[in-house]
């Protein structure tokens, strides 16, 4: 104690300790250190939705992906009307279109299956009671919330990874002890680039462009197909 007074002077713990008290000891005024180290520590952790969000996004978007599921490789291309409506083409085979009321977390779904000639409609509530959490972000931006404890920090290219189609911001997303190099776009708000633990790049935007969108993009043509109510048949479960 008295090496930490002639040190700090009077004024050392109650100046730098305004939890503590004097009288209770040095000890007392380490705890509250600890505890205030932690606290700023939390405030400056990076949240999922603090980086990856739609905030600020432009009105229009359609860019082309390639992405690897199960060891194969797809393609993929969005339309994306603001925060209304959307169109994804998987490999010339699935389309997916989807509508939303700005500031609703639900939206409706018709899914077509262009081999099978199926049309499929579904809405946001019925995918969740199926055990398919997906929101309206995860349809428009490519990128799912992770599931379950995570963090989210500020990072550097990896040295191995190919050149993104535009500049970005590398985050690193660890979860389970695996780490996702993320490339965003703060422009677009959309992943350029996301390459997994040991280097295989998962997906990759090869084109992007911001110009108006044609509003028959979004018609849904199902002439001919069989359609299925998925609603009705969650429903009537």
């Amino acid at each position: 104690m008295q090496r930490f007074d002639k040190k700090f002077g009077d004024l050392s713990l109650k100046k730098f300790f305004p939890c503590s008290h004097w009288g209770l000891g040095l000890r007392l005024a380490t705890l509250c250190l600890v505890a205030a180290v932690s606290l700023d520590a939390s405030a400056k952790e990076i949240k999922f939705e603090q980086v990856f969000s739609g905030k600020g996004e432009p009105g229009s978007l359609h860019f082309q992906a390639t992405f690897t599921s199960k060891g194969a490789k797809h393609q993929m291309e969005i339309w994306r009307d603001g925060d209304q409506r959307v169109k994804r083409r998987t490999d010339d085979v699935i389309e997916t279109y989807a509508f939303h009321n700005h500031g609703d977390s639900e939206f409706k779904m018709t899914v077509l299956d262009m081999k099978k000639r199926i049309s499929t409609q579904i809405d946001r509530t019925n995918l969740y009671r199926i055990g398919n959490f997906t929101d309206w972000f995860d349809l428009t931006h490519g990128l799912k919330h992770p599931m379950g404890k995570y963090r989210v920090a500020k990072a550097k290219a990896p040295d191995d990874a190919p050149q993104p189609y535009k500049v970005c911001q590398w985050y690193d997303l660890t979860q389970d002890k695996r780490t996702t190099h993320i490339c965003w776009s703060t422009q677009s708000r959309i992943p350029l680039m996301i390459q997994v633990q040991g280097g295989e790049v998962v997906w990759q935007v090869t084109s992007l462009d911001i110009k108006p969108i044609p509003a028959n993009t979004f018609d849904i043509h199902d002439e001919g197909f069989i359609h299925n109510d998925a609603n009705q048949d969650i429903e009537s479960d």
